[in-house]
């Protein structure tokens, strides 16, 4: 496949180095093509899935139903009023009453049965979703942005004959193009929002029976049938893609492809912001992208809400004040204009001074794993910032193009939360690569999901290779798309023979430097037999190890406390103490939030301090690591020579 002429500007950060911590191991069935992945997760083997009972997108549902029952699940509001809600009962309810409906009017529980939905965000686009996969069958979205020739091509090419649709103006356009006989497939146009006998009657004209969609749900809670639901390798939508010349391409993404991919993203965030129940989202970015969707899935099935936002975008300030969401999916332009309009309210030269002041100090704090909204600084000048979000912001995601690195380490900082990175695009359903929790610089991507392999191959002509660590990106994993409906000759460009989603992109390996052995160390001094320690860890070994300073005022107190009658110096020799003073390490990283490939597997005793008379510390009392790796290189190779794990 040809890269762009035009390419995004990506870095990626490079597993096999990261801070010298670890290297890839070249995946089993891949051979070694350059393929890396991710270092989290229990083995080579890519995710399909995180909970067992959600593997698909009816299952996901079903998973936040059972969590939360009857509580608030769809939100909305008029302007100037509070969100009302309609609770996951509710919505499960009005889904299988609208899914029965549908096949009371002919529609087929089947995964090639395809339902056209052409509305913005709001509840009833979930109901719809939601009823379309409650019975098996396939939703096709439908946005203004595509134009109505776009519009038209995606109708006939999935041989749609039922859309839903939000307004009497977009009906209006969908009955135009049959007047004309341009999509002679479309039978029946469902309306969310109330219509006239005018819209009847034009739609009696060209052969297409205008319904309500309450009047669907109606008759199929009269003819209620038996859920059909879906299995994992079925298709759950075909989202068209806008491309850059030509018709628009239909990306077919199966239930598997969505669940395989937000489950990538559970796994890297399971340890420092896993969702919760009370987990608010806002939701604004358009529906017919996966990149919504998906961060949409992620709060559903862990039983959290929906807040829709009024749809004008002008007043997602005053929704999210209503609201107070917790979860902010954005892109980067949005960004921007927020970073923009913060400096233009900062009038002076002064009051601009003193807030990068402010972020500056803030962004100390965050580079040191420190990310809070409670600060002086938070109070003295983000906090009016934070209020026009809603002030409970914990968690911002952004994609879809790339961030500005300054703007994204201002936002970090001003705003108090966590703001993820990710690329990707539909074709590996939304992401493939994301931020690592505690890697707060900015300027790359992240790293590989758990669900993907990631390899960058040679392009000749622009004189990108590999070999340099720069090429085309491709993408391989249970989250790659099944190809595109009826184009054998764009799916062949796509995807190769061995399933590599060839993107188009560029990217560039980089050093990686998110683990940082300072966090851990700062974990570890907290076991009370510690007084220094000092983590080490070799690109060419799969694990990490440490040379610990044991404090000679606690430490034999602490050892008979956990049964062992030694002397300080004997306590040295002893591999039970080491593995007892290991355990009470490894139960405060886990405590702090540690993955257990930052956790050290074995330990040197020293009974020397690290002082700057010996070299190991500098005149601020910091570690030279440098020094530190040389002076202990004969204890690390015997750690690593003697540790099998």
């Amino acid at each position: 496949m040809q890269a762009k002429e035009i390419l995004r500007n990506l870095q990626l950060l490079e597993l096999d180095e990261i801070s010298q911590f670890f290297h890839t191991i070249p995946p089993p069935t891949l051979g070694c093509g350059g393929a890396r992945g991710s270092v989290l997760g229990d083995s080579l083997q890519l995710m399909t899935h995180y909970h067992d009972d959600a593997r698909t997108m009816y299952e996901v549902y079903q998973r936040g139903l059972h969590i939360t029952g009857d509580g608030p699940c769809l939100g909305f509001r008029k302007p100037k009023h509070p969100y009302q809600w309609l609770s996951y009962k509710e919505v499960a309810n009005r889904a299988e009453n609208l899914g029965s409906g549908l096949l009371q009017k002919n529609c087929r529980s089947s995964p090639d049965q395809f339902i056209g939905v052409f509305a913005q965000n709001r509840p009833e686009w979930i109901i719809a979703e939601l009823a379309c996969y409650t019975y098996s069958m396939v939703i096709v979205p439908l946005y203004d942005t595509l134009g109505p020739e776009a519009i038209r091509y995606i109708i006939n090419t999935a041989e749609i004959s039922t859309v839903i649709c939000d307004k009497v103006e977009k009906a209006k356009v969908l009955l135009k193009n049959v007047e004309m006989k341009e999509t002679p497939d479309l039978e029946i146009v469902i309306l969310m929002d109330p219509f006239d006998m005018d819209l009847v009657q034009m739609g009696n004209d060209c052969g297409v029976q205008i319904l309500a969609l309450r009047e669907v749900e109606n008759l199929g809670q009269m003819n209620r049938r038996t859920p059909v639901p879906p299995r994992p390798e079925d298709l759950s939508i075909v989202c068209f893609t806008s491309g850059t010349t030509g018709n628009p391409k239909g990306a077919m993404l199966t239930h598997g492809n969505v669940v395989a991919d937000f489950s990538g993203f559970l796994k890297v965030t399971e340890k420092v912001i896993f969702p919760r129940q009370d987990d608010v989202l806002i939701s604004f970015l358009p529906l017919a992208h996966m990149f919504e969707r998906v961060i949409q899935s992620v709060v559903i099935c862990h039983g959290g809400r929906i807040g829709f936002f009024q749809g004008d975008i002008r007043l997602l300030s005053d929704d999210m004040k209503a609201l107070h969401p917790t979860i902010f999916p954005v892109v980067p332009r949005l960004l921007n204009r927020m970073y923009d309009k913060i400096f233009s309210q900062a009038g002076t030269p002064v009051k601009r001074w003193l807030l990068e002041f402010a972020a500056r100090r803030k962004a100390t704090e965050v580079r040191n794993g420190i990310i809070r909204n409670n600060s002086l600084w938070d109070k003295l000048f983000f906090k009016k910032i934070q209020d026009s979000l809603g002030g409970k912001v914990r968690m911002i995601v952004t994609g879809a193009a790339p961030a500005s690195p300054a703007v994204l380490g201002f936002l970090r900082a001003a705003l108090g939360c966590q703001v993820y990175e990710g690329y990707g695009q539909t074709e590996c359903t939304a992401g493939c690569t994301f931020t690592t929790p505690g890697d707060w610089t900015s300027g790359h991507v992240g790293a590989p999901l758990p669900c993907n392999y990631l390899k960058l191959i040679n392009v000749d002509e622009m004189k990108y290779f590999s070999a340099k660590g720069e090429g085309e990106i491709c993408v391989k994993g249970p989250n790659v798309f099944k190809g595109y409906l009826k184009d054998t000759e764009k799916t062949d460009e796509a995807l190769d023979k061995d399933s590599w989603l060839h993107t188009g992109d560029i990217g560039k390996w980089l050093p990686g430097e998110y683990i940082a052995p300072e966090k851990i160390e700062n974990i570890y001094v907290r076991s009370e037999p510690v007084a220094q320690v000092y983590v080490h860890g070799d690109s060419l070994q799969s694990f990490l190890v440490g040379i610990v300073v044991p404090d000679p005022e606690v430490t034999e107190a602490w050892a008979r406390k956990k049964g062992f009658e030694h002397s300080y110096a004997e306590l040295a020799k002893s591999e039970a103490f080491k593995k007892a003073l290991i355990e009470d390490m490894v139960k405060l990283g886990k405590q702090a939030g540690l993955y257990s490939f930052e956790q050290v597997k074995a330990i040197h005793l020293h009974y020397e301090m690290f002082s700057v008379q010996n070299g190991l510390l500098t005149p601020t009392l910091k570690a030279k690591r440098s020094e530190m790796r040389n002076y202990f290189r004969k204890q690390i190779e015997d750690l690593y020579s003697n540790t099998s794990i």
